[in-house]
């Protein structure tokens, strides 16, 4: 208690409200920005979190409106909520940049990533990873008599488990493009 009998944040309507307001929880976030196509942009985002500290877990690029010249950035990140609420106002900031959705609070969003695994191995290896491919829906692209070259799609947690399962068998390289996501819905 303190002179005036009043407990430390008794209350979150009062003016004496001492209770601390930031979570040191770190959440994962896709934000999708709407910025104009034109030099410079994406290294104006990019310095943006670099210039702050804040990963980028993963990030794409693409033209949506030819006509309009626009482009889509969609970038995952990790923080807590006053930081994903910082980057998100200063993404808005940016002259270029028309919308900024984060995805992960406006409601349900489909996230989906593409990748490709080379894996080498001979006679049961080879076999089990064609096995595990055919279950994962992963598609052969390319085949020669020592490796194969598999391309599956799908949320990144699925990407992750399928490489887990392909490290054993002989996976040498890997070539990931990134979150692509829209929201559910209208």
């Amino acid at each position: 208690m303190s002179a005036l009998k009043l407990k430390k944040g008794s209350t979150s309507h009062s003016a004496y409200n001492l209770r601390p307001t930031f979570s040191d929880t770190v959440e994962k976030h896709t934000l999708a920005v709407l910025v104009e196509n034109e030099p410079g942009v994406l290294a104006r985002v990019i310095g943006l979190f670099a210039g702050r500290g804040y990963n980028i877990e993963s990030l794409t690029v693409a033209e949506v409106d030819h006509q309009g010249h626009l482009s889509r950035i969609t970038i995952v990140t990790k923080g807590t909520p006053q930081v994903i609420e910082q980057i998100k106002a200063q993404l808005g900031r940016i002259v270029s940049a028309h919308e900024v959705h984060d995805l992960t609070v406006e409601g349900p969003s489909v996230e989906r990533e593409l990748a490709m695994f080379k894996v080498s191995g001979q006679g049961e290896k080879r076999v089990e990873a064609l096995r595990l491919a055919d279950i994962f829906r992963a598609n052969v692209v390319d085949s020669t008599l020592e490796s194969f070259v598999f391309e599956i799609t799908g949320a990144p947690e699925k990407i992750d488990a399928f490489a887990d399962l392909m490290r054993p068998l002989g996976l040498n390289e890997v070539a990931r493009t990134g979150v692509a996501a829209l929201s559910r819905g209208d």
